[in-house]
Formats: C-alpha cells, structure tokens, sequence
C-alpha cells in the first residue's frame, strides 16, 4: 500500500526546494526555536549546586527520572530551566482529551469546530499552568531533602523554583506552538524529538567505548547496529499500515443535475494510539523504583525498596506487567481518540455507506469490530518494539536512549515532519503552474 508520503514524494520535483522560500524559512524557524530550546537545558536552576545534584541525580537516576531526563534532553540531570519539559503541556492535552469524552459539555465545544477549539486550546493552557506549578513545588520539596543541593532552603527557594520551572514549561509550550504555526512540523513533538536526538552521540559514544574496553563484545554492537535499522524500518512499516474500508456514495441529484455515485476508503491506522502506551507504561513501572531509590539515600527502606527489586529492567515481572500495560493503554486510549458511533452517523448524514452494511448502528458495530482487531496486532507491535531494547538494555547494558520509546518517538516525528516537508514542496509546485498558466492566458 502507497503512503500519502509517498505519493507526494512521487509527484514532487525536488529542484523545487531552492525556490521554496517559504520552505525555507520555515525550516530556519524551526532550527532556530530548537537551538533556543537546547540552550534552555543548560541554564541550570537558580540556588542549586550543579555539581552536588547531579552526584545525586547519578546515583538515583535508576527509575521514572532516566526517563524524563530523556524526554528533557538532560536538563533534569542538571537540573535547569526547561527541567520540566514540555511533559506538563502534553499529560494536560491527554487529560482533556479524556474528559472530553466524559463530559458533555466539552465534547460539544469539540463539535462546534475552530471556536470550540480554541477554547479547549485555553482550557489546556490552564491546566498546563496547574500541573506545572504542582509538579514544580514538588521538585523544590525533593531537591530540599538532598543534602547539599540547596544553598538556602527556605519558602524563597520553593517559589523561585516553581515560578522559574513553571515559567519555562510555559514557554516551550508557545515555542511548540510558534514552531506548528510558523516552522514546519508539530512542535511540541519536535521539542521532545529535540531532546532525544541530541543525547544520541553521546549514548553511541558510551557504547563504543564499552566495546573499547571489552565490556561488550565487537559482535554483540554490530548486533545491535543491525538490529537497530531492522527495528526502524519495522517501526516505519507499522506505522504506515492501515485498514481500509470501502465507502461507497449513491447517486444524488442537485437541480436538474444528475451525479455519479463515488467510492472512497475509510482509514483505520493499525496504531491508532501512537506512543501513548509505552509512556504511561514506563511511568508507572519506574515511579516505584524512583520512590524506592530517594528512600533509601534517605536512610529509610521498606516494601517498595522490595518492588523495585523485582521491577528491575530485565526481570520477568517488570517485563510481564510492561506488556500488560502497554496492551491496555492501546486499547484504553483507542477507544478514547476514535468513536465509531460519531464517524457512523457522520457516514449517515453525507449518504455514504459500507457495501453489505446497514448505515447506523450496524455500521457502528462493525468499524468497532474492526478496530479492536487491527488493535490486537497494534499493541502486539508496541508491545515487540518496547521489549527488546528492554532487554538488550538489562542485559547488555546498552545505553537507555536506545529503548523502544525513544525510537518510537523519533521514527514518528521524523515521518510526520517529512510529510509536511514534501506537502509544502508539492504546494509551491502547483503555485508555480498556476503562475505560468496564468502568463500565458495573459500573453494570449
């Protein structure tokens, strides 16, 4: 099956690109915002000690922190500016999201379109601003209790810190937004794109220099090396894949007009909840190491510091539950982005039906049966992707960027990015048509 992208790539001239100003400036935009941003993690925390945080950040770094540091692009290692990331932004967008399936009053605002919009846009904005300050009085409460990492602890502390955190997250949050409308790509994607991306040299480095000293062998990176672009082209597959359902139109007559019927297709994404999944999946698996770990620099132990034993990359119940998980939250957040009684009804009222399928609720129930079998092979694929970096990671002791995750995200952005890339290019050619046909009816 041929992809939008690649049939736009098929159509497009690409010694069109240097003519596309606007193309270009978009991306230069886009560059530009991204270095901002890289310049950001490195800013660190105003009356915090780099050093002493990031002493402790190493030796607590097993747990739900390695994977925010990752999503940050290393600033919560050293604790800067943009520590929190965008993270506050995207858990509010999937919070409403959910709720505007419960709520009705939300789900009519979703309806009304561009007005109703904007203002779930403004409802996310505010519970941007709610999680961010939670989260960020949080982080000046913990860095409070390592020793050493405050120089002045005190109420001053804690607001600096939750203003300065919940001011950067505020603004990576209209940098995405500034990159959507005026770069190229989806911003809040390619700010977290950004953050994984850069961390990669170095992971690659560590990697040779443990083949270097003999930690891991020559073949076992080759392996891996292999291993890696296999996964990606899978991943690539995957996400391209689709059911396609045939819509069929019936003739209709308009005036003394007389039209055709027409036929279309319905698609289905094989992974239509994206990378949702394996996020919420990791997050819940290592907040109970990353509790266990502060426990016990604090001199305390308990049941968790248990848990987080058994919950240890690499270990069967860690990998038993991250499966499990994985499979529930595709089917859970499926069921929530896609509602195929609403696209039922919306077939219904344009007259379009599936041939051998009564319009309404049968046509409901049969995209709905559908859906949850192409899931079952979507989560599959989530769940193979996330599992053998897992293990390649506890039992080679591969670097953590080269998870699933990581590659999901990457391997997503980067076709989606591209996709708008050749959009633009294929626009700007049929501006040019349009110019040249225009001169020439002139000329006539």
């Amino acid at each position: 099956m041929v992809s939008a992208a690649e049939q736009l790539a098929a159509n497009v001239n690409w010694s069109a690109f240097g003519k596309a100003e606007e193309l270009k400036k978009r991306i230069w935009f886009t560059l530009g915002a991204l270095i901002i941003y890289r310049l950001g993690t490195y800013i660190p925390l105003p009356g915090i000690d780099p050093a002493a945080f990031e002493a402790s950040f190493t030796n607590n770094r097993q747990g739900v922190l390695e994977l925010f540091n990752m999503f940050a692009g290393g600033a919560v290692q050293r604790m800067a500016i943009f520590a929190l990331n965008i993270m506050p932004y995207i858990s509010a967008s999937i919070i409403i999201q959910l709720l505007t399936s419960v709520f009705p009053t939300l789900e009519a605002l979703k309806k009304e379109g561009e007005s109703g919009r904007k203002i779930i846009n403004q409802y996310t904005r505010y519970l941007t601003v709610v999680l961010a300050a939670f989260q960020a009085y949080g982080i000046s409460i913990g860095l409070e209790g390592q020793a050493g990492v405050v120089t002045e602890p005190g109420w001053f502390f804690r607001v600096s810190t939750v203003l300065t955190l919940m001011g950067g997250t505020m603004f990576l949050m209209w940098l995405g937004e500034q990159i959507t409308s005026r770069g190229i790509g989806n911003g809040s994607s390619l700010i977290i794109f950004a953050g994984i991306v850069a961390a990669f040299p170095s992971a690659i480095v560590n990697t040779l220099e443990l083949g270097r000293q003999g930690a891991i062998s020559t073949a076992l990176i080759l392996g891996v090396m292999v291993m890696s672009v296999l996964v990606v082209a899978f991943i690539v597959f995957m996400e391209r894949a689709q059911r396609r359902l045939l819509i069929t139109y019936p003739k209709r007559q308009q005036g003394n007009k007389i039209y055709e019927g027409q036929t279309s297709f319905l698609p289905l994404k094989l992974n239509t909840s994206g990378v949702i999944p394996p996020i919420f999946a990791s997050s819940l698996l290592l907040l109970p190491t990353t509790i266990a770990n502060f426990s016990q620099s604090q001199g305390g132990t308990g049941i968790l510091a248990t848990i987080s034993t058994y919950l240890g990359h690499g270990r069967p119940l860690y990998l038993i539950l991250y499966v499990s998980l994985i499979v529930f939250f595709a089917f859970f957040y499926t069921a929530i982005v896609f509602n195929p009684t609403e696209t039922a009804d919306n077939l219904k009222k344009h007259g379009g039906f599936i041939p051998g399928i009564r319009p309404g609720e049968r046509t409901a129930q049969y995209i709905d049966t559908i859906l949850m079998r192409i899931t079952v092979l979507g989560a599959g694929y989530l769940a193979l992707i996330c599992l053998l970096p897992e293990m390649l990671i506890s039992y080679a002791a591969l670097p953590f960027y080269f998870g699933g995750t990581s590659l999901l995200i990457v391997v997503s952005v980067t076709m989606d990015t591209v996709a708008q890339i050749l959009s633009h290019l294929q626009a700007h050619q049929y501006e040019g048509l349009v110019k040249k046909a225009k001169l020439r009816g002139r000329r006539r």
